[in-house]
């Protein structure tokens, strides 16, 4: 374990040179930081080997980081800020997610009909699709203090964006594996992976800004945030291991909804100043959950990328952009909401793998083929797609005019 820290801290300083050197080309950092977990994860340079990132200990530090990471999204939720926008940003989310598990359904009926594959397999390609990960726009968004309304509009679209995800995905799975006769995912399941975070978050979060509120020193009332967001992410652990049985809670989610809970309960002059010594974990946070997400990519799989995935690639991106634009119409949200808020949604990796991993298990049982063409083309998807979806996640901010001075 000692030796395995060691090697996670040098592939960490490496992904901050990394990030460095991205910058002085005026592209996200964040782009250095995905590259050097390819680069020195298990398929490549192995210096995060296969066994460390497949250990209950590596799980477990990444998914405290995670928590860590989602306090980004919680604490821009204020209720009262909300209140006029809310229906707004809910209908946006509804339409670009049902609408792009529905466009990548529909194309990859027609090709599979074409192909002779089973038909029921473009619904989990769909499934797949529709999960955005909202680690690679938040860190841009706070690499480059983005502000502005589609900024507004992201940051909670996130959370309820993976809670659809979730939803839509286990569905079409439920479905699948009962239509095989393979043992399927209980309702119950499902709704306790959706709302057991949120539970989570919100119990623990209201603990603390109770305490918090006590407290005059800003460094006494982080120390309290950091130990009760840990006790938090120790509840979601604990869950996972005796109810689910494996690693299935969100827990960017769980710390969502911790953070937003404290940033609508504790006055806000004392949440401005405990954010502001929180800053710096939460930009390693980020670089921690970035390089993770880019550790499982094999680059190999590029060269054996084919139709699939370019297809997939594509009608995502179309669903994506489509359903923001059709979302931000309906609802009548701002010109930049409905022109640029689908571009920076593109970014995918860590969400779609993990759904891909429960896609191909459940296939694995009904027709291996299946899923191998599964596991395939999103994997090769998502090394391609990450690279230029954070590239096209910069700009959209850039062309919304949201980045800090405009200066980049």
């Amino acid at each position: 374990m000692i030796i395995g820290l060691l090697r996670i801290f040098a592939v960490l300083c490496a992904a901050f040179a990394c990030g460095r050197l991205v910058s002085k080309v005026k592209l996200p950092a964040i782009l250095g930081w995905l590259i050097a977990g390819i680069v020195f994860g298990p398929y490549l340079a192995d210096v995060v080997t296969l066994e460390i990132t497949e250990s209950l200990w590596y799980k477990v530090f990444i998914k405290f980081f995670e928590c860590f990471a989602g306090v980004m999204i919680g604490r821009e939720i204020i209720f009262k800020k909300l209140a006029a926008s809310g229906k707004q940003i809910i209908g946006i989310t509804v339409v670009q997610s049902i609408g792009t598990f529905l466009f990548v359904s529909a194309v990859f009926a027609v090709v599979f009909l074409i192909a002779d594959i089973p038909v029921y397999l473009a619904f989990i390609f769909g499934g797949i699709a529709l999960a955005t990960a909202p680690a690679p726009a938040l860190s841009i968004v706070n690499e480059y203090h983005t502000k502005g309304p589609v900024t507004k509009t992201l940051i909670p679209l996130a959370a309820i964006d993976d809670v659809i995800g979730v939803i839509v995905f286990f569905t079409v799975i439920s479905v699948v594996s009962a239509a095989n006769g393979s043992a399927s995912t209980s309702p119950l399941a499902v709704v306790g992976m959706v709302l057991l975070p949120f539970v989570i978050g919100i119990l623990t979060g209201f603990c603390a800004s109770l305490l918090m509120k006590h407290l005059r020193s800003a460094r006494l009332r982080l120390v309290l945030l950091l130990g009760i967001l840990c006790a938090s992410t120790v509840c979601g652990l604990l869950i996972d291991r005796y109810v689910f049985h494996a690693f299935s809670l969100n827990y960017l989610l769980i710390g969502m909804a911790f953070s937003a809970t404290v940033a609508n309960l504790l006055p806000r002059e004392e949440l401005t100043e405990t954010l502001k010594l929180y800053d710096p974990l939460l930009s390693l946070s980020l670089v921690i959950v970035i390089v993770n997400l880019g550790m499982p990519l094999d680059y190999r799989l590029i060269a054996g990328a084919g139709l699939f995935t370019a297809i997939y690639i594509v009608s995502r991106a179309c669903g994506k952009i489509g359903g923001a634009y059709l979302g931000g119409r309906l609802t009548k949200a701002e010109p930049t909401v409905t022109k640029y808020l689908g571009f920076t949604l593109l970014p995918h990796s860590g969400v779609s793998l993990v759904f891909t991993g429960i896609a191909v298990s459940t296939l694995s049982g009904i027709d291996p083929s299946l899923a191998s063409i599964v596991s395939g083309t999103i994997v090769a998807a998502a090394i391609i797609n990450e690279i230029i979806a954070v590239i096209v996640a910069k700009f959209a901010f850039k062309w919304a005019g949201e980045l800090d001075g405009q200066e980049q």
